[in-house]
């Protein structure tokens, strides 16, 4: 049975609970492993949504994976095209723009070499070591922007 609906892995309590944490640590300037609160205005509500984020660098370009998929904070981004990341006092504006599907592959597959530990679950037994064409079919349910920091 398939369904037309995007893709999108809703986190268990726990999940939750633990990003919740990562987001305070971040906001009061700990990162885990990298990690940093993302701040993008909700397209509806106007409110500004926080959530933790694992940004990832790759050659000397930064992106922003969803590893859950077309998420609220996705859909708000691309509505906003941009906003910030925080990690305590330090607060990087940026501007995003999403990358189509043929060019997510090495940008997913360094991301899960990094954060894979942390994310392969949502994956759907697609990690670091799974084939290019695994990785591209995965492509489509996991959103990557390009972001560029505004000075």
């Amino acid at each position: 049975m398939s369904s037309s609906a995007p893709y999108y892995r809703k986190g268990s309590r726990l999940n939750v609970r633990l990003n919740s944490v990562i987001g305070w640590l971040a906001r009061h300037g700990l990162s885990l492993a990298g990690s940093a609160e993302l701040s993008v205005r909700g397209r509806k509500s106007g409110r500004t949504q926080r959530i933790p984020v694992n940004p990832h660098t790759q050659d000397g370009v930064q992106y922003i994976v969803s590893a859950r998929g077309h998420s609220q904070w996705v859909r708000n981004m691309r509505a906003a095209g941009g906003e910030e990341l925080r990690v305590g006092r330090k607060v990087r504006s940026f501007t995003a723009v999403e990358l189509p599907d043929e060019e997510k592959l090495p940008i997913l597959r360094t991301y899960l070499e990094k954060w894979g530990w942390e994310v392969n679950q949502y994956f759907q037994g697609v990690t670091a070591r799974s084939s290019d064409e695994e990785i591209a079919a995965a492509a489509h349910d996991h959103p990557v922007f390009r972001i560029t920091v505004r000075n």
